[in-house]
């Protein structure tokens, strides 16, 4: 039996899941809550194999719940379940520890092979969800590496700074500020700095 635990802050989507495994006799619904804070008090005391999980919670981002999950109850398998399509958040959950990652559009085919697939250690993507991670993973393929001195500055780029207020935060020349932002345009292909900066959000530098 799999017991699957759910997080997800919308009643109507917790009860459409039930509905939809309700007659699977080898899944169990071991319980449900809405919130972060409420999930980790069930893992106190109790076990699930599975945790459906929402990203948006009221409370802690569904990504910073997977990472507590896995680094308290690594035999606990996270499973993502969002209306979150862009590939960034794709990526966040695998790098805390998701097995897989459902959009709500799931058909319910995808939703029980979902669950029997990670509960197996397996990695599961919805049929759409993973179109648009192979997407994602495509074009990060061609973009162009950038050094740890060039993330730093296009972060700082991003929070408002000047190129005088960069060099002070890094202990560099405004000189030298200047050149690596004349770089990283150049690298990255765009001509100024708000498409810098909407580079950098795209590509998941800036959440």
């Amino acid at each position: 039996m799999i017991k699957v635990f759910i997080v997800e802050d919308h009643a109507v989507v917790t009860e459409g899941i039930r509905v939809l495994l309700q007659n699977e006799k080898d899944i169990l619904i071991a319980g449900s809550c809405s919130t972060a804070s409420a999930c980790l008090e069930y893992f106190n005391a109790h076990k699930a194999d599975i945790v459906l999980m929402d990203i948006s919670l009221p409370d802690m981002s569904g990504i910073e719940l997977c990472r507590v999950i896995k680094t308290n109850h690594r035999e606990t398998m996270v499973l993502a379940l969002s209306a979150f399509s862009q590939g960034i958040y794709m990526t966040s959950m695998l790098v805390n520890g998701a097995s897989g990652y459902l959009l709500k559009n799931v058909t319910r085919e995808e939703l029980i092979d979902g669950i029997k697939t990670v509960s197996k250690g397996g990695i599961y993507f919805s049929f759409e969800a993973g179109k648009i991670y192979k997407s994602t993973l495509e074009k990060e393929s061609q973009q162009p590496v950038l050094t740890r001195r060039e993330k730093e500055i296009i972060k700082l780029v991003a929070g408002g700074f000047t190129n005088t207020q960069i060099s002070q935060q890094l202990f560099i020349s405004v000189d030298t500020v200047d050149t690596h932002r004349k770089n990283l345009y150049t690298k990255v292909n765009v001509k100024n700095t708000a498409q810098l900066i909407r580079y950098a959000i795209d590509n998941g530098m800036i959440l």
